[in-house]
């Protein structure tokens, strides 16, 4: 079951922020930083997507169901932009994955043989610790 999620470009609110911050960073880095805000509750994602993402723990998720992402890696605003969306997609997409259970299985008689040697080994090399052998 593969979702395919469009989101709706308008329900994406972008801000351009300038970090403060100390002194000596790129200026241009810290210019270009991006703020979003995507809200869950008022989006047309699909209900099904909206519960599991309020549900979801994440700390860019807030009691409220912002989304809130901060990207500032690259230089220019567009970049950051992007990244900014595409993490807030990434983030859909991953709430939506369904775990598969694994299914048990059984040790092969190789590795079942394996432990059991493996154990009588360890048992052997217990039993001669602390002895001292003559080496006359």
């Amino acid at each position: 079951m593969n979702h395919h999620i469009q989101i709706d470009e308008s329900e994406i609110e972008l801000k351009a922020i300038r970090s403060q911050g100390a002194g000596g960073q790129n200026v241009n880095k810290v210019s270009s930083a991006v703020h979003l805000r995507f809200d869950i509750r008022a989006s047309s994602l699909p209900d099904e997507a909206k519960q599991k993402l309020l549900k979801q723990r994440d700390h860019r998720i807030t009691k409220d169901g912002l989304i809130v992402i901060k990207a500032q890696q690259f230089r220019t605003q567009e970049q950051n932009r992007e990244a900014a969306i595409k993490r807030l997609i990434e983030l859909i997409q991953q709430s939506l994955r369904v775990e598969k259970p694994r299914r048990a299985t059984k040790p092969t008689r190789g590795s079942r043989e394996r432990r059991l040697k493996s154990k009588a080994q360890k048992g052997r090399t217990k039993s001669l610790r602390g002895r001292v052998k003559d080496l006359d």
